[in-house]
C-alpha cells in the first residue's frame, strides 16, 4: 500500500490506494490547518484553499491524482508543487510537506534526511484474507440443512 510521509511531523502512514489526502491527514491526527483553516474550512470542498501542502521532491509520475479544476484555479499563483488535500488522491508512495506557508528551524535537514529513506514504490498488493479452514462438521450440517 502507499506510504504518505509527513515531513513536518515525521511520520509515515500506509494508506489505500486512491484515498484522500486530507482524509488520511486528519484520520491519523496531522496538524493540516493553521489557525484560520482551524476556525473556518470547507470540510473538503475545495473552496477556503486552508488545507494545502506541499509535495516534496520528485515524486514519480501518477503518485497523485492530477490537479482538479479547482486546484487550477485556487493555486493558480502558488508553486507547482502545492496541492489541495482535500482534492488529492494518493495512487503510489509520496513526501508531503504540511502547511508549507509556516517555515520551521531545521526545514532543510527534515527534508533531505525524508528524501534519502527510501518510501515503498508502492501500491503493493492488497492483503491476502485469512484462509477460513471448514471443518468436517460444519460441511455435513449444511448438506443437512439442504436436504
Amino acid at each position: 500500500m502507499p506510504v504518505i510521509r509527513f515531513v513536518r511531523e515525521g511520520l509515515d502512514v500506509e494508506c489505500y490506494p486512491g484515498e484522500n489526502l486530507r482524509e488520511v491527514a486528519l484520520r491519523e491526527g496531522i496538524a493540516l490547518y493553521g489557525l484560520k483553516g482551524q476556525l473556518g474550512n470547507c470540510g473538503g470542498c475545495g473552496q477556503c484553499i486552508t488545507c494545502f501542502v506541499d509535495v516534496v521532491g520528485e515524486s514519480s509520475p501518477g503518485s497523485l491524482s492530477g490537479r482538479t479544476a479547482v486546484e487550477e484555479q485556487k493555486l493558480r499563483r502558488r508553486p507547482q508543487s502545492w496541492r489541495l488535500a482535500c482534492q488529492t488522491l494518493v495512487q503510489q508512495s509520496v513526501l508531503v510537506l504540511t502547511r508549507p506557508q509556516v517555515g520551521f528551524g531545521d526545514a532543510d535537514q527534515r527534508i533531505a534526511a525524508a528524501k534519502s529513506q527510501p518510501l515503498p514504490a508502492g501500491p503493493t498488493s492488497w492483503p491476502e484474507p485469512p484462509a477460513e479452514e471448514q471443518d468436517e462438521d460444519s460441511e455435513t450440517t449444511t448438506s443437512d440443512e439442504e436436504v
